[in-house]
């Protein structure tokens, strides 16, 4: 099978600023042309979509591994997740902490474990076992995430309030498929501010925050964690293309459910298995970006969709 290899990466859907906006988007497309690079040299789309949201883990523009939010004690607890769409194979992690790149732990847990997820300090102690490096929770954490937190603890701000307003920073994503014909995802975050201790969203979930499976497509979402949840989200998505709709359809669609049965809102990127794409999203802002064909498309606002040629 020789197929044309395609990757979609996203930044969270959100009201991102506009003193984040460039940023955002040269993040994203940083991203995707990282990702594209491995594809078009042979690699699998797993470690596409590995690499890809490593780089936005490693971006402080983003609300994953570095960049991450602090929960209502003052601690950073950080979700994963990634998929192989050619035999399933998942490996999450959640609550975890002191680790920069949740993503390459998840895929350690896929690799290395007989199960889906670990948590917590568990999980923590299985990446000691493992070898992956640990860091300082002050190498994590942004000027602008303290600052955020201690406004949330002056004003006694509730997470409901912050939801409303749609100010949350949140999730990355991706997902590939490369020249073989096999589909993955990989989904990673830092959370809400302010969150309960424990809490989990949507993003290490199978089937809400990403699914992949070769026989369909993939989906990595993002937004409002519970309402994602709800209406497991990604695999909505895949229902509606199993009935027909093209991933443009099927996403909004799907994204339409959730606002009208939750009143939740939120974004999501897709990739089917003919290598049809769609990047779509309820908030004010989505950062998103798609390389295919060494041309690279890219956007933040609704609408919006810049494209440049891509120099390998």
């Amino acid at each position: 099978m020789d197929m044309k290899p395609v990757i979609v990466v996203h930044g969270g859907a959100w009201a991102i600023p506009d003193n984040l906006a460039e940023s955002s988007k040269l993040g994203v497309r940083d991203a995707a042309t990282c990702g594209f690079s491995i594809l078009v040299n042979g690699g699998s789309s797993l470690q596409a979509v590995e690499a890809a949201v490593q780089i936005l883990e490693d971006n402080i523009a983003f609300d994953a591994g570095h960049g991450a939010v602090l929960n209502a004690d003052g601690e950073v607890e950080l979700d994963a997740i990634i998929m192989d769409g050619k035999n399933l194979a998942v490996g999450a992690v959640s609550c975890i902490k002191n680790i920069a790149n949740p993503i390459m732990f998840a895929r350690t847990i896929m690799e290395q474990t007989p199960h889906v997820m670990l948590t917590g300090s568990g999980a923590n102690k299985f990446a000691e076992k493992m070898n992956i490096e640990k860091v300082p929770t002050e190498e994590l954490v942004t000027e602008n995430a303290i600052k955020e937190w201690e406004q949330y603890q002056r004003y006694k701000q509730s997470v409901t309030s912050l939801f409303n307003t749609e100010r949350m920073h949140d999730t990355v994503g991706a997902v590939a498929i490369d020249s073989m014909g096999n589909i993955s995802c990989a989904t990673s975050t830092g959370g809400i501010t302010n969150k309960m201790v424990g809490r989990v969203g949507d993003s290490p979930i199978i089937g809400s925050g990403a699914y992949a499976d070769n026989f369909t497509g993939a989906v990595s979402t993002t937004g409002h964690g519970e309402s994602i949840m709800k209406v497991t989200l990604a695999r909505q998505v895949l229902f509606n293309m199993e009935k027909g709709e093209s991933p443009q359809c099927a996403a909004e669609h799907a994204l339409e459910y959730m606002k009208n049965k939750v009143h939740g809102r939120g974004g999501l990127i897709v990739v089917s298995k003919s290598g049809e794409w769609a990047a779509s999203f309820t908030t004010k802002r989505m950062a998103w970006a798609c390389a295919e064909n060494k041309i690279l498309s890219y956007g933040l606002n609704p609408g919006e969709n810049f494209q440049e040629k891509i120099n390998m």
